[in-house]
């Protein structure tokens, strides 16, 4: 299976439309050499350029819905639109991710959990989400996350119990904190025996700058590529038969003592 993770760089000089316009730009340029394609967290405002939620919030179905719905349709992709400032048609904000399916109808969607912030910025400005995503694809599924979700395993068990092979975090994570982005990357990987494909964004996000530094894991840990601190496009191809084997000829997930809820598989 082919990734493109495209690590975007948002700049304050940059309008929303045009950076609209320009991602879906790459996207399309990755039709015949992926399977896949992922984009960073909030990459419309910048994830820490909080006053700009409530002023760019849109439906579900907005204007970045229809222009990567279109992206995903024209290169043929499954693409992990990152997240959006969703507003619900009730007033609260979400930190929403989009999923399309190559014909580009919406696969999924899913709604923050994990609001970073300590009682201030998107811990405040937006409202939690309740329900773990995962998506199935024709080579794999998919555990949808986003960001901050990675400090936290236990999200990441719900979906692995919900067949999760493949876990995605879409993130706008801050340099200061690179080097906790790629442990907990490594250890989410390694602790459910899946791949983790996380996606950053570059630039510098209401006076934070980035870390950059895209990210793909095996289920054993092993780093297959990483990016730098620029815009790129981080392509990878993997095999997700490897997840079956990993947890066959190392079934440490089968020796779980504290249960769960059944699976429930998408």
């Amino acid at each position: 299976m082919r990734a493109s993770l495209i690590q975007i760089a948002v700049n304050e000089d940059e309008s929303v439309d045009r950076r609209r316009a320009r991602v879906s730009s790459l996207v399309r340029d990755q039709a015949g050499s992926a399977d896949l394609v992922i984009l960073p967290e909030l990459w419309t405002t910048g994830a820490f350029a909080y006053e700009l939620f409530a002023e760019e919030a849109e439906p579900l179905e907005g204007s970045t819905y229809e222009a990567m719905s279109r992206a995903a349709a024209d290169a043929g992709v499954w693409l992990h639109a990152g997240s959006i400032p969703e507003r619900d048609p009730e007033g609260p904000l979400y930190n929403t991710a989009l999923v399309f399916a190559p014909d580009g109808t919406l696969a999924a969607a899913y709604r923050k959990i994990h609001r970073f912030g300590f009682d201030k910025g998107e811990a405040v400005l937006m409202s939690p989400g309740a329900e773990l995503v995962a998506v199935r694809l024709p080579e794999t599924v998919l555990g949808v996350t986003t960001c901050y979700d990675l400090r936290f395993p236990e999200l990441y068990r719900g979906l692995v119990d919900r067949g999760a092979e493949t876990l995605v975090v879409s993130a706008g994570w801050p340099e200061r904190r690179r080097a906790h982005w790629t442990l907990l990357a490594q250890a989410r990987a390694v602790e459910n025996q899946a791949y983790v494909l996380a996606c950053g964004s570059a630039g510098t996000h209401a006076g934070v700058e980035q870390a950059g530094h895209s990210i793909v894991v095996d289920p054993w840990g092993e780093v297959l590529a990483e990016a730098g601190a620029g815009e790129e496009v981080l392509r990878v191809e993997f095999d997700p038969a490897e997840v079956a084997t990993t947890r066959d000829r190392f079934p440490a997930l089968k020796d779980r003592l504290l249960g769960l809820d059944p699976p429930r598989r998408p």
